[in-house]
């Protein structure tokens, strides 16, 4: 889905979710990485958090 970005920051943050999600499609196919994946889904809504913090208040 293409998202035209509010202001820089968010530009760098979807980045960044976006590799994240490129990163867990690609640990899927490795055995014994759920530990990693469930690290990096945290990661991924803590990003997420601060995405919509950011589209809340663009300053």
């Amino acid at each position: 889905m293409l998202y035209e970005p509010g202001s820089p920051e968010c530009r760098v943050l979807i980045d960044c979710k976006s590799q994240i999600e490129s990163m867990l499609l690609s640990l899927e196919r490795i055995s014994n990485s759920e530990h990693i994946r469930d690290q990096l889904k945290s990661v991924h809504n803590q990003l997420e958090g601060l995405h919509a913090l950011q589209r809340k208040d663009p300053t």
